[in-house]
């Protein structure tokens, strides 16, 4: 590490300081200190005063290439282990103490001059804009924040590394740690007592970080804040874009190009007393910092929870993201020794979702003890409280054994005689979700017109049977067959549960499988206990297509509202394209009109 420009900027911040004082801050002897200054003085960087020292002209321009020129903040990510909070707010905009997070950073940086700050954003991003009127801060979107970690987030605003800071939005600085000059590239390093899952930290003997290591114990550990240098961000970023640009790194994060590279990247430890850096790792350090989230969260899941079980915050513990639903988000908790699954439905669900009716279909196979148990369901704003089932599994679709089990189930609910006043139609829903895309022409298949004439022949084709309708699960996911270590099986997430032709769940048990047509033969025998009759094979593999088309529809309205779910729609696409040929096919043979 140069102590040069370190010296010269203590100075420049406290002149009156002694030796001694200069000393214990950069770490080194009275003696070194001593011959530092001497040789300073030599060279006309600084005057020795009575009252301590004052730099020269040529000390502030040495000085000067060592200025900070700009920080970016990282706030892209969504924060899992922070939910529910994180589902309405940023992690960085949660507040500590009554204060914002990244507000506390901003403020911080402003301090030591600091005022180009760029903050790079995704999730939520539209929460974060009401900083640049009240910081001048610039908001920098990644477009890839829910695909890949912040090796991404970083090489979108790799073109503003220079003598940089990079901050987490998320972090939570006690006292003030930036300066406006800075000696060289440089990572906050916090000590941890005991073992720790932190990536830890060896250095050698003048602080240079010499090997990262992901666990240990009793060790300096990666915590806090970083500072590039120029020449180290000259030297990091054609890694970084290699790295990026290389498959298999989609869920690393930045600091794995720098763990990678530390031979060629010299950076060094900045070690910080204890209580000044936090990083919280989830919603129980929080409670523990700042005592106010123990019962007052301000958020609306937990304040229901709280209603609900007649309990204080405080004892709603153990809080996990559920992987989000392509509908859905979810998260675990748990009350003394009982855990609970919280469904909060996702953006747009409203429109695609009647929450009464849904209602109203668990209302009606609650005697069955069919479903998971449901303690809490609000019609209006589909919150819904269900009994998470320890140590159970979904069905695996490539175990037959599971799928006959589950088709079992299937077979007996539809033989239930149970209904509900409401229809699942189709060709109302194929409608329906085409007229979200506002206009058909808007869809992005090529062939859409075309498919769409061949889809509508189909739905004629269906009316012209006048299969009787049955309630129906409609959403038979392999995921929504829960499996319990006592071997009973749950059929759970009933959103779209209605009267319909019942073979339409083994359609869409297929495909949400992706079985091939041998695949789906064989489900079906499976379902019957027997193989199907050439009536029952056309109704299935027409709503094997139908349900194709319905659910590529539903990925291009959901496109619309910035969701992406990768090659699941151009998958249903097919599904409806090439079943229809094998309709028509079997046509021939039933000589079934139109």
């Amino acid at each position: 590490m140069n102590i040069i420009p370190q010296l010269l900027r203590e100075i420049l911040d406290k002149p009156e300081q002694t030796q001694r004082e200069l000393a214990i801050k950069l770490n080194i002897s009275l003696g070194s200190t001593n011959k530092y200054i001497h040789d300073l003085e030599e060279k006309h960087y600084l005057i020795v005063q009575d009252d301590g020292y004052q730099l020269t002209e040529e000390g502030q321009n040495y000085l000067s290439n060592y200025r900070v020129d700009n920080a970016i903040i990282i706030a892209a990510g969504f924060g899992s282990r922070f939910v529910p909070l994180t589902y309405e707010t940023p992690k960085g905009l949660l507040e500590v103490f009554g204060e914002r997070m990244i507000e506390r950073q901003i403020k911080q940086l402003h301090e030591v001059g600091i005022q180009d700050i760029t903050i790079v954003v995704g999730y939520l991003k539209e929460k974060f804009d009401y900083l640049v009127d009240k910081y001048n801060v610039k908001l920098l979107y990644n477009p890839e924040y829910a695909r890949k970690n912040t090796i991404a987030t970083l090489w979108h605003a790799r073109h503003l590394l220079k003598n940089t800071y990079i901050l987490s939005s998320d972090n939570w600085i006690r006292e003030t740690i930036f300066h406006a000059y800075e000696p060289c590239a440089w990572y906050s390093g916090v000590y941890m007592r005991g073992n720790t899952s932190e990536w830890c930290l060896t250095t050698d003997k003048k602080g240079r970080i010499t090997d990262v290591t992901i666990g240990g114990a009793d060790s300096y550990v990666m915590y806090g804040p970083v500072y590039f240098d120029r020449a180290f961000s000259e030297r990091f970023v054609p890694l970084l874009e290699s790295c990026y640009q290389s498959p298999g790194t989609e869920n690393d994060y930045w600091e794995h190009v720098l763990v990678k590279n530390l031979k060629t990247l010299p950076i060094y430890i900045y070690q910080q007393p204890d209580s000044i850096v936090y990083e919280f790792e989830n919603l129980e350090e929080l409670r523990l910092f700042d005592t106010r989230y123990q019962n007052h969260s301000d958020n609306e899941a937990l304040e229901q929870i709280s209603h609900i079980f007649h309990v204080p915050e405080s004892e709603i513990v153990n809080i996990k993201c559920l992987k989000a639903g392509m509908t859905n988000k979810s998260f675990l908790f748990s009350i003394g020794e009982d855990s609970y699954i919280f469904r909060i439905p996702g953006p747009g669900s409203d429109l695609l979702i009647n929450r009464q009716q849904e209602k109203l279909v668990y209302d009606s196979i609650a005697p069955l003890s069919l479903s998971d148990q449901i303690f809490y369901f609000d019609g209006k704003t589909g919150y819904k409280i269900s009994r998470f089932y320890e140590n159970s599994r979904n069905c695996n679709a490539s175990d037959w054994s599971d799928v006959s089990a589950c088709m079992k189930v299937l077979r007996q609910f539809h033989h239930s005689g149970l209904t509900v006043p409401h229809i699942f139609s189709l060709r109302e829903r194929i409608d329906f979700y085409e007229n979200l895309c506002m206009h058909p022409y808007c869809i992005r298949f090529e062939d859409y017109a075309e498919v769409r004439k061949k889809i509508n022949e189909l739905l004629d084709l269906v009316d012209c049977i006048n299969p009787p309708k049955t309630l129906s699960h409609l959403d038979s996911v392999q995921s929504n067959f829960l499996i319990l270590p006592d071997h009973t099986i749950k059929l759970i997430d009933w959103e779209y549960a209605g009267m319909c032709d019942c073979l339409t769940d083994i359609a869409m048990f297929a495909i949400y499988s992706y079985y091939n047509e041998e695949q789906l033969i064989k489900l079906i025998e499976y379902y019957f206990e027997r193989p199907a009759e050439k009536e029952e094979l056309l109704r299935i593999y027409s709503y094997v297509s139908l349900g194709g088309f319905l659910w590529a529809l539903w990925t291009e309205y959901k496109s619309s509202l910035g969701e992406e779910f990768g090659d699941y729609g151009i998958k249903m696409y097919r599904y409806a394209k090439d079943y229809y040929k094998k309709v028509m096919q079997i046509k021939k043979i039933v000589n079934i009109l139109p």
